[in-house]
């Protein structure tokens, strides 16, 4: 007699987590989106951080990517599908996590970051890029603004560059991000994991109360305008991914991409 019950779905982890040392990397590995900031992805995210912090032995966190693509932003489909108003909040609230954490958090980039995956790199305290590494805030070419990401990205750069790239949403490299402040600086690919782990090993040499108070000071700002602007811009973020016209433009390009 054969047992129709139906097997229990496998969870796939989408952000892996490890402990060396002072060290705590966290890997984004969701391939199938391009590492978008699903509901599952961003919970997972979110734990991890707060297991981070909560470990008495780890000084540093790193946040890293697998794939060719660091982070594409939204999830799309779930947002064509569901709505943003919770996804917004939560979003909003990940980044403040990564701010106001004790830890200084170390952002690895390469590939392509798009959108609300430069929020992750934004809220980062230190941020070293592959100078071939592209980043767009594409939202403008799909009815949207770059609402929750502002908090952190328009922290980071100049609002000249600000301008710029959020109304024109094109594509800049490695070089640009660190002219423009988004990230701390840009080096060659092929040295980039070297120049990662030095700044990793020199930001664990502080001592943990000279780093988390001097993180205070320097994100004390952000902080407040996050508390401030937050839920504004996560309603205003919901609203427009609802709109009709968001919603044609992410149908058209959910079809193109498929």
């Amino acid at each position: 007699m054969s047992d129709d019950t139906p097997a229990e779905p496998v969870h796939t982890e989408l952000v892996h987590y490890e402990v060396a040392g002072r060290l705590a990397t966290l890997t984004l590995d969701s391939p199938h989106n391009r590492n978008a900031l699903s509901r599952q992805l961003v919970t997972e995210l979110f734990a991890h951080l707060e297991a981070a912090s909560s470990d008495p032995d780890v000084k540093v966190v790193l946040i890293r990517a697998t794939g060719r693509v660091f982070c594409s932003g939204a999830d799309l489909a779930e947002a064509a599908s569901g709505g943003m108003e919770e996804g917004a909040r939560r979003i909003v609230d990940l980044q403040r996590l990564i701010v106001t954490m004790d830890e200084p958090v170390v952002t690895r980039v390469h590939g392509a970051v798009r959108a609300g995956g430069i929020g992750i790199v934004a809220a980062s305290d230190v941020a070293i890029a592959a100078d071939d590494a592209t980043f767009a805030l594409t939202e403008v070419k799909l009815g949207l603004a770059a609402a929750i990401i502002s908090l952190t990205v328009h922290h980071r750069m100049s609002p000249r560059a600000a301008s710029l790239t959020t109304l024109g949403g094109e594509v800049f490299g490695g070089s640009a991000a660190a002219s423009y402040g988004l990230v701390t600086k840009a080096v060659p690919a092929e040295s980039l994991d070297d120049e990662v782990a030095r700044v990793c090993a020199s930001l664990a040499t502080g001592a943990v109360q000279g780093l988390r108070e001097s993180k205070r000071i320097l994100n004390r700002d952000l902080v407040a305008s996050i508390d401030a602007h937050g839920d504004e811009l996560a309603a205003l973020s919901a609203r427009l991914f609802a709109s009709e016209e968001a919603r044609v433009a992410m149908t058209e390009f959910l079809a193109r991409k498929t």
